[in-house]
């Protein structure tokens, strides 16, 4: 399964200020997606009820946000900060600016490293709806934790990257929310009830996926010794599905030597692609979590092969 290909369009996405880097847009029918508008409907009218004292009527998250006068407006409202910016700023250097100090006082108040962040000031003043997004749930998150976000929000995005070769498309899921903690069933996950309820087997259920995990990549002369940091990188990850699953990966679509975190981000979303389309992955998985050695997701999607799989280790 070949996600990548040579797109001859993709260059208009990109600008000098993201050159060299990895985008990410909207397939074109996702604007339609009901679960995204009742997100963007959601943030709209909470955004709407904040600032409703001071006569500000946000209509569109993509137009009404990207020069930064209504996240200045929302951080004094629902943050209480003061914030050392012009009011209105009409030339595209002072937008740049202002979002520049409003962005770097939520990192500091959300406590967030640069490096994790879903935005940035070039993606806010592009229009990108996607960084909006990601913005205006993390400030609804930590400013607001009372609101209930429309739960399971994932959509299907297309990441455009620039290579030696030219520029090459994919796809991969792209996760805004999750489920409402008062919907999620501990007993339907057996990694939340392993967590919370029975931490000290923890290494014993990894010792097992590790064992298994080996068996199968004997044949590839490969070892895995730590679960929480060998598959951050996804290219283990896509030998083991390629060698339990039957099939060769071609190298070609992957970083066998991934030098960046977007190299990671890439491999990792595409062996969950492959996961998803086998029927072994149900449910959505943010792809950072395992860039990010997250033990229990990266435990819960081993686990998922292994239960299908289980069967290779009494055999061999």
């Amino acid at each position: 399964m070949d996600l990548f290909a040579q797109s001859g369009d993709s260059q208009m996405i990109f600008n000098t200020e993201t050159q060299g880097e990895a985008r990410k847009r909207l397939q074109p029918n996702a604007e339609n997606d009901p679960k995204l508008q009742e997100l963007k409907t959601f943030l709209i009218d909470w955004i709407n009820d904040e600032l409703k004292q001071e006569h500000i009527v946000v209509k569109s998250l993509e137009e009404d946000l990207f020069d930064g006068l209504i996240l200045h407006h929302l951080l004094q409202k629902i943050g209480c900060l003061k914030l050392e910016v012009e009011e209105i700023t009409l030339t595209v250097t002072n937008q740049k600016k202002k979002l520049g100090v409003i962005l770097e006082e939520v990192s500091r108040c959300l406590q967030l490293e640069d490096s994790y962040l879903k935005w940035n000031v070039a993606l806010i003043h592009s229009k990108d709806l996607l960084a909006t997004l990601h913005l205006l749930i993390a400030l609804a998150q930590h400013y607001r934790p009372d609101l209930s976000l429309p739960a399971d929000v994932s959509i299907e995005v297309i990441v455009v990257e620039p290579t030696k070769s030219g520029m090459k498309t994919g796809k991969a899921i792209e996760c805004f929310t999750g489920p409402r903690e008062e919907d999620a069933d501990p007993n339907k996950d057996p990694f939340n009830q392993l967590f919370e309820l029975n931490p000290d087997r923890i290494n014993d259920v990894k010792q097992a996926i590790v064992n298994f995990v080996n068996k199968q990549l004997v044949n590839l002369s490969l070892t895995v010794t730590d679960l929480d940091s060998q598959f951050a990188d996804g290219v283990i990850l896509l030998l083991l599905i390629g060698q339990v699953e039957g099939y060769f990966i071609p190298l070609s679509t992957f970083f066998l030597c991934p030098a960046s975190k977007e190299d990671k981000l890439h491999n990792v979303s595409l062996a969950l692609d492959h996961l998803t389309d086998g029927g072994i992955l149900t449910n959505p998985v943010d792809p950072a979590e395992i860039v990010n050695r997250d033990l229990k997701t990266t435990l819960r999607v081993l686990y998922s092969l292994f239960l299908k799989h289980k069967n290779l280790l009494k055999s061999s």
